[in-house]
């Protein structure tokens, strides 16, 4: 699962190889990767929902 998240946090961040995406959905599930985007999209979501409430104080 982590290498799976790191391939996301990549992704996310737009720098992942296109070799190594190949590689990922080759060797691993899709549902891996779509359960770890969810996960990194809503840490995400409420790690800016939490400096915007910091902001607004």
């Amino acid at each position: 699962m982590w290498q799976a998240i790191k391939s996301v946090l990549a992704a996310f961040l737009g720098v992942q190889k296109d070799e190594r995406r190949r590689e990922d959905f080759r060797s691993k599930r899709p549902g891996t990767f779509i359960v770890a985007g969810v996960i990194v999209g809503a840490a995400f979501v409420l790690l800016v929902a939490f400096v915007a409430m910091m902001a607004a104080r």
